[in-house]
């Protein structure tokens, strides 16, 4: 039996995370979704620290996050993400409510994947999800 790799979606919205658990169900993307809360926790999950220490070493084939979170914000981890030769190569998307373009500019300067606002239509929604999958998860190649 193969194995697939896991997703790492960063969020604190548990709607959003509803929203995404349910998007990805309902498009057949069979890639366990981790869920974490926090910047914080993307980055123990990614160093199998706290309560990641026993993880499988494996890398998640993207990581989903959003900007906006307590402890270490999206752009705190991915800034870490990206300086780290250990996981740096690991495709980060930016899925965010923030329009800014100040958020949008510091992204793509610390070197994110995707950046892609969330729609605020739960089909839209779904559908941008969806794609993501499909695209990130399906068609991507990763290192």
């Amino acid at each position: 039996m193969i194995t697939l790799p896991p997703i790492l979606y960063a969020e604190d919205n548990e709607n959003d995370i509803e929203l995404t658990l349910s998007a990805f169900k309902s498009n057949k993307i069979k890639n366990p979704l981790i869920v974490v809360n926090d910047g914080e926790e993307v980055l123990n999950f990614l160093k199998y620290k706290a309560v990641f220490k026993d993880r499988p070493k494996v890398n998640p084939v993207i990581i989903l996050m959003d900007i906006k979170m307590p402890k270490v914000t999206g752009l705190e981890a991915l800034e870490k993400i990206k300086t780290d030769p250990e996981i740096q190569h690991i495709p980060v998307i930016m899925l965010t409510a923030s329009e800014m373009e100040r958020d949008l500019v510091k992204s793509y300067e610390l070197g994110v994947n995707a950046y892609v606002v969330k729609p605020i239509d739960f089909s839209e929604y779904q559908e941008t999800v969806a794609s993501i999958g499909s695209f990130w998860v399906s068609r991507n190649k990763t290192i």
